[in-house]
């Protein structure tokens, strides 16, 4: 395929490419970011380090073709430009390229799913802005990416999620495992199940055979609960136990010779 994500990240930044100083509050963050969340503490540590070393890279900026005039669009650097903003900097290092909405989108999905770890449900969002903007098939992406399209799809289906599971997942509460296996689920189970794991501590396999039967599940707990109650109560107020009669192997042995001799009786009836 003719078509690259990586095609020009290799070339190094032209001598005409100039370093300018640029007003902090003339930039804006890039529309197809995919990381919807920052560590606070990361960007904290980023500040420090632009504190006691300055920005040894500079970011990299576009004047997008549909924005305000004078204004710029971040294609990489947002963590960067957001450590500079918490340091109270008036402008920052940076270099402007001419890009279209194709390249910069691209760009900047790729930097970040390369660098510092990205979130489940981002991941997933990226790959499909990828496509989107891309016009690429999930194969073709999982080419590019170096990954199996299994890899991909396997992502991508995280985002069928409700938002309450996706929480969990990007919190680090639920692994994608357990995701997956509430995807069996409709919405409102979806939600109800989830809340089981957290409050259980519930194991992937337990997890998928709460799936299987959900409503038995917790008719299952409810039962164990109730009979938890009943053994905790005073013995007197405890119902009376239901007799149950015990079957014997010589017992299942008297009824299997009585079945042999109706058999017997009725061919001979016959």
């Amino acid at each position: 395929m003719a078509f690259s994500l990586f095609g020009n990240r290799q070339k190094k930044i032209p001598e005409s490419k100039q370093v300018q100083e640029i007003e902090l509050d003339k930039i804006m963050p890039n529309r197809y970011q995919p990381r919807h969340t920052f560590s606070d503490e990361s960007i904290e540590e980023l500040a420090t380090t632009l504190k006691e070393q300055g920005l040894l890279q500079p970011i990299i900026l576009r004047k997008p073709a549909d924005g305000p005039e004078g204004e710029y669009e971040i294609i990489a650097g947002e963590r960067r430009f957001r450590a500079a903003q918490s340091l109270k900097w008036a402008k920052i290092p940076a270099i402007v390229e001419n890009m279209d909405d194709e390249k910069a989108a691209s760009l900047a999905l790729v930097e970040n799913l390369q660098r510092e770890n990205l979130n489940p449900i981002d991941e997933a969002q990226a790959y499909v802005q990828l496509m989107k903007v891309n016009n690429l098939t999930q194969t073709e992406l999982a080419d590019q990416m170096g990954k199996t399209q299994s890899y991909i799809a396997n992502k991508i289906r995280l985002l069928k999620l409700t938002p309450k599971v996706q929480g969990f997942l990007i919190d680090k509460k639920i692994s994608q495992r357990h995701g997956r296996a509430l995807l069996a689920l409709n919405e409102e189970d979806q939600d109800t199940a989830v809340s089981e794991i957290i409050k259980n501590g519930l194991t992937v396999k337990e997890t998928e055979e709460m799936v299987k039967d959900l409503d038995g599940y917790f008719e299952a707990q409810k039962q164990a609960k109730e009979e938890e109650l009943e053994e905790n109560k005073p013995e007197k107020e405890k119902k009376p136990k239901k007799k149950v009669q015990v079957r014997t192997a010589n017992d299942f042995k008297v009824q299997i010779n009585t079945i042999k001799k109706q058999l017997k009786w009725q061919k001979i009836r016959e």
